[in-house]
């Protein structure tokens, strides 16, 4: 199969790191919850989001720079206002021009994909009467412990839509699974439109209908989508999806306020810079550093003349005045 290494890297990490935490938490529960498979989970999520690092870098990248071609795209659109069909020509053509992708923004989500699907596809087969227990290199010892695994009562491998046979098999309730399973999908939810709020709400609603339809579809639409496909997951991968939401929000958050995006005026909303007392914007340029490209304030030059003194210009005490058009001192 074409996922099939999906399955044993996905598997193979998840081992590792439950090897490592059954040697720190040996056989320990505490609220009903099986840490060391639980905390597994949670690195796995730690471990795919570090070797991600650099998509996500790519992300960042193409999101400053689809940023920075705001105020171009908002004159396309005041110019060919009422034709679609030439506007996205020339929205392509400067894509091109400018080497900007629309579509890198996403790319940590499209690559997330066969990670999220390899997890549902190992949890799914933990079943008591599956019988083929060392597949993706599982021992039978490791394949019980993880079918027996809970989190508050409510067994890792089961959902929401589980029938109640297969629940009570694995030392639970249908009405425990449920209502942890439920409160498990909400908070998927939550973190997954927080998530895409944020970025939203630092860089602004992008000035092109399709990139905002893009950016409306992740800010609703996936999570309403959440509500009706979450019923299905395993609790195992509703706690992957929430921790993965949570990362998220930590590192955009330290991003966001380490690199602030940049000011444009096609964006929506948009920073208002401080005026000075003549009214004038106070001039400071922007340029580019760093690996995202922080913004660093270079003050410009002014080119008022100098401020001279009225008092340097008065005579001292006791000199004697100077006619201004002789050059000289006045006659008494």
């Amino acid at each position: 199969m074409m996922l099939e290494w999906i399955y044993w890297s996905i598997s193979w990490i998840l081992l590792r790191w439950h090897v490592l935490w059954d040697a720190i938490l040996p056989g320990r529960e505490f609220l009903a919850t099986t840490w060391e498979w639980v905390l597994a989970i949670v690195f796995l999520v730690i471990t795919v989001r570090a070797l991600l690092f650099p998509v996500f870098v790519k992300q960042i990248r193409s999101q400053r720079a689809m940023q920075a071609l705001q105020p171009q795209m908002k004159a396309l659109q005041e110019k060919h206002k009422g034709d679609r069909e030439t506007l996205q020509k020339e929205m392509m053509e400067l894509y091109r021009k400018e080497k900007a992708n629309p579509l890198m923004g996403c790319l940590p989500m499209f690559v997330q994909i066969p990670v999220f699907l390899g997890l549902f596809h190992v949890l799914k087969r933990l079943s008591p009467t599956n019988p083929n227990t060392e597949l993706y290199g599982w021992t039978t010892e490791q394949f019980k412990s993880a079918t027996a695994a809970k989190l508050f009562g409510a067994p890792l491998p089961g959902s929401f839509s589980s029938p109640e046979a297969l629940l009570v098999s694995l030392g639970s309730t249908s009405l425990n699974t449920k209502i942890v399973a439920a409160v498990c999908v909400l908070i998927m939810m939550a973190t997954t439109y927080l998530s895409s709020r944020q970025m939203i709400l630092k860089t602004g609603w992008n000035a092109d209908p399709q990139q905002r339809m893009i950016q409306k579809l992740m800010l609703y639409g996936i999570p309403l989508g959440l509500l009706v496909s979450g019923w299905a997951f395993p609790l195992g991968v509703i706690l992957y999806w929430v921790t993965n939401n949570l990362f998220t929000l930590g590192q955009q958050q330290w991003v966001l306020r380490k690199y602030p995006p940049p000011v444009t005026e096609g964006s929506t909303p948009m920073k208002r810079t401080k005026t000075g007392a003549d009214g004038k914007s106070g001039a400071a340029k922007a340029t580019k550093s760093g690996l995202f490209g922080k913004t660093k304030a270079d003050t410009e030059p002014s080119n008022a003349k100098p401020v001279v003194e009225s008092k340097a210009l008065a005579p001292k005490p006791g000199a004697k005045p100077v006619n201004p058009k002789k050059g000289g001192t006045a006659k008494k």
